[in-house]
């Protein structure tokens, strides 16, 4: 069984051997620039990890997860440019370090090359690879179409984001638990449950983003505190207050989400402290806690030996553990 540094090696590795030597220039320079500005790795080491569980050759995987990763920053490209964002990873977005036109291109080839990747899985279990990622692609695009339908609706609901953060965030992970799964030749109960424990851990993991954004430790968070509640984003925070406040604290919350002369830190603080007030950073951990909780209760059915699951559960403790 891998642990997570040794298939972020295997990841940054093969990456790195991809070739986009390729003409026009100008369409490949940026796919190399966004995969090389790091990053984590979760999604394709997930889908190594995963394929070790049951088998210590993990050659089969290692095309289908680099295509998930490559997927996976088309998405961020894209969304950067929906959400004329300035920085990723501490580095200029592709649409500002060259221009939109070349962005939206760049993407373009980058789910292709994702497709030509995935094309690459064992000929046996191919169909199963591709029928899965298929769906993800179109769930994630889903998802991302609702995130932007959010910003102009005013009457979002709790269950509404719960179903947006599915879509957007936690298919991705799930699918890439489960193609480890299929690529090892598991049984279907095994991927299944692979793919349920990757979708509730996927959903802790944004709740905890949520929450972080706005009650991290500044000098550990290694970004401003708030920022999404200066974007008048709709989190989890914000749909819970409005669904539980008084009508007082409503009308205080939506003053605050309307006001755009305020200095952003008076801001943060009045927003916040009526989160507090609500009990909103408790239920805020409670609901993260019981989505990790059930993802791991799906691995635990997971029919292999409980010490070979400990990587696994290890790079996840630390990710829910993070400050930052």
């Amino acid at each position: 069984m891998l642990n997570y540094s040794q298939c972020f090696e295997i990841v940054e590795n093969r990456l790195s051997a991809l070739s986009f030597e390729r003409n026009p220039v100008e369409l490949y320079q940026p796919v190399k620039y966004i995969l090389s500005i790091g990053g984590k790795r979760i999604r394709p080491c997930l889908a190594i990890m995963s394929h070790s569980l049951f088998s210590d050759t993990v050659e089969p995987v290692i095309e289908p997860a680099l295509g998930i990763e490559i997927f996976h920053n088309f998405t961020l490209l894209h969304d950067d440019i929906m959400d004329n964002a300035p920085m990723r990873r501490n580095s200029p977005t592709v649409h500002i370090k060259w221009n939109q036109n070349t962005a939206i291109l760049s993407g373009d080839a980058m789910l292709i090359l994702a497709y030509q990747l995935i094309s690459r899985t064992k000929i046996d279990v191919l169909p199963k690879v591709f029928s899965l990622f298929n769906k993800t692609a179109l769930e994630v695009c889903e998802g991302q179409q609702l995130d932007m339908n959010f910003e102009k609706l005013s009457d979002v609901t709790v269950d509404n984001y719960l179903e947006m953060i599915r879509l957007k965030t936690a298919v991705l992970i799930a699918a890439s638990l489960a193609t480890g799964g299929v690529t090892a030749n598991a049984t279907a109960d095994d991927i299944n449950n692979l793919y349920q424990f990757g979708l509730n851990i996927g959903i802790a993991f944004q709740l905890q983003d949520d929450y972080l954004d706005a009650f991290a430790d500044n000098h550990q968070f290694g970004k401003t505190i708030g920022g999404d509640i200066v974007a008048n984003k709709k989190t989890y925070l914000v749909l819970s207050a409005l669904q539980t406040a008084d009508k007082n604290l409503i009308n205080e919350l939506k003053y605050w989400i309307s006001e755009k002369k305020t200095n952003t830190d008076e801001k943060i603080k009045a927003v916040k402290s009526i989160y507090e007030r609500l009990n909103i950073p408790a239920r805020t951990k409670d609901l993260t806690h019981k989505f990790f909780s059930t993802g791991l209760e799906y691995l635990t059915k997971v029919k292999v030996a409980d010490n070979r699951k400990d990587p696994i559960i290890q790079l996840l403790t630390q990710i829910m553990e993070r400050e930052h």
